[in-house]
């Protein structure tokens, strides 16, 4: 039995018997997680896994960090807390499967006002639930509780991952050509970014976001907090079916700021406007907002999640890969020469 208990502490502000709660609360969803090469639970100072090296002859890790942004707040104004732990597991195995490589383990950090276990259990519920989509294991985090630092009913969740993958089968992006084709995997809303524009346009609120519309067949709350999608069987799949040459995370900064960072410099994404298959929800905040079109392609994923790039013979397979895997995908656009980085036309 834990008997630590410091009562000066608590009246700071600090209870470590509701740490020791939270702990207890969350064990049975850590445990889903639990893959081979899990070698620890959680509570020691350091997570462990093991790596399998089978087929692996140079591994190569490849880490991603990140948060859930903006869109927390969403979280608690509805008092909905079991969904923002899977856009933070989404956010950093999306980057890391973007080299090619696949999610081993992930940890997680929460930082809150006042720790309430059950409120905590129930975030890293959901961060739980992105690891089992993931496919990579739970292995630690920190809960740690800031009186003063904000209120007592807020807090923050940020993730840490890490992935492997051989070193011969990194994706090459310049080994990319005019000509190859971009394939878009469809996203399912806003995913984790620009929320502080959305909340702009929309005033955000609790009976804002209790409307219901008809273009997004729920109300609008219900809408903004889908989780992001989690790629990762898909783009294994993908990986094992046709030669990949590059992967876009389509996150903030839209298409112009995310595509080029996997282009060669000589190489522009031409994109077909009228082939992106646009989510009701940016057709909305762009109406509300009255967005230019630029900025809204420039700030917003605008129904794309991934962009692919394969050889045009390459195409069919790989789309029939990736909805053999489950994700939906179709032909956005190809490559051509040009130093614009993303020509939209």
């Amino acid at each position: 039995m834990n008997n630590s208990f410091s009562e000066s502490y608590k009246k700071a502000g600090v209870d470590v018997t509701a740490g020791y709660k939270s702990v207890e609360l969350m064990k049975e969803h850590i445990a889903r997680t639990m893959i081979k090469g899990a070698l620890s639970g959680i509570g020691g100072f350091g997570g462990l896994f093991e790596l399998d090296m089978t087929g692996i002859s140079k591994p190569v890790l490849v880490s991603g960090t990140d948060g859930v942004g903006t869109k927390i707040k969403l979280a608690f104004i509805m008092d909905k807390h079991d969904t923002v732990g899977i856009d933070c597991v989404a956010m950093c195995v999306n980057d890391i499967i973007c080299c090619g490589a696949k999610p081993q383990f992930f940890l997680d950090y929460i930082a809150c006002g006042k720790n309430f276990p059950e409120k905590i259990a129930t975030i890293v519920s959901g961060v739980a639930e992105g690891c089992v989509q993931a496919e990579c294991a739970l292995i630690g985090g920190e809960t740690a509780e800031h009186p003063g630092l904000m209120p007592e009913d807020e807090y923050d969740l940020a993730g840490f991952s890490v992935g492997v993958v051989d070193k011969d089968k990194l994706l090459q992006p310049d080994t990319q050509k005019a000509g190859d084709v971009l394939i878009a995997i469809k996203s399912s809303g806003i995913h984790s970014n620009g929320f502080s524009l959305v909340r702009r346009v929309f005033d955000v609120n609790e009976q804002n976001l209790n409307m219901h519309f008809d273009d997004l067949g729920t109300t609008l709350g219900e809408c903004l907090l889908t989780p992001t999608r989690i790629y990762v069987k898909a783009v294994m799949s993908l990986l094992d079916a046709v030669k990949v040459k590059s992967i876009s995370h389509i996150t903030g900064g839209g298409f112009y700021e995310n595509i080029p960072r996997s282009l060669p410099k000589n190489l522009a994404a031409k994109i077909e406007r009228n082939a992106v298959q646009v989510l009701p929800i940016f057709d909305l905040i762009q109406r509300t907002g009255d967005i230019p079109e630029r900025d809204m392609f420039n700030t917003f994923n605008m129904g794309v999640g991934m962009i692919v790039s394969v050889d045009k013979n390459d195409a069919d397979k790989a789309i029939a890969a990736i909805k053999a895997a489950g994700e939906d995908a179709y032909v956005l656009g190809e490559l051509v020469e040009s130093e614009e980085g993303v020509i939209i036309c």
